[in-house]
């Protein structure tokens, strides 16, 4: 059975809007080394739609916006490659090396997961909040940035129920964030 990792930039204070953070050269390094750990991305709606639009290459030039630096260009190269699985009740098709996940969500997940493979991996904030509550999240990888953003949206905000986690593994980046990954206590 392949894990399924959330992981997610968090500040301080607990926001997960992704412009509260400033990510650096080495933040999308890691980023994308997670990414080539997956052997697929599973995004809602929201989150699908922001990453496509930030880091998809034209297929008429492949080449990336002008407003990326060349640092962002590996992760850009690295999410546009990966295999992507879409939850959506609005979408009806897509692309970008992506198909729409059909059906009952719990059930459609753990199928994924009894694929064979290294593991699946999840960002955003609504789609991880409904699979924690079903407790299908195997792994979760937070990013605390050294920042308080005074804002939300709050990580795992309306969680119905607490979820006691153990943690397996630590890392800090230069920027002063930490990486810290966890997994549930069953």
């Amino acid at each position: 059975m392949r894990p399924l990792r959330y992981s997610i930039n968090v500040t301080l204070d607990g926001c997960c809007d992704h412009t509260a953070i400033s990510a650096d050269a080495e933040l999308h390094r890691y980023a994308a080394e997670n990414i080539q750990w997956a052997d697929a991305l599973l995004f809602g709606r929201v989150t699908y739609e922001m990453m496509e639009d930030a880091f998809r290459s034209p297929a008429q030039t492949g080449k990336l916006s002008d407003w990326m630096e060349p640092w962002m260009e590996p992760f850009a190269q690295t999410i546009d490659a990966a295999k992507k699985y879409v939850v959506s009740s609005t979408l009806t098709q897509v692309d970008w090396n992506a198909e729409l996940l059909h059906g009952d969500l719990a059930d459609a997940v753990a199928q994924l997961k009894q694929q064979p493979g290294k593991g699946l991996l999840t960002g955003g904030v609504k789609l991880p909040l409904a699979l924690a509550a079903m407790g299908l999240i195997d792994e979760y990888e937070f990013v605390v940035h050294p920042h308080v953003a005074g804002h939300g949206p709050a990580l795992l905000a309306g969680l119905p129920q607490p979820i006691d986690l153990k943690l397996v593994h630590r890392a800090e980046l230069s920027s002063g964030a930490m990486v810290l990954r966890y997994e549930p206590r069953r």
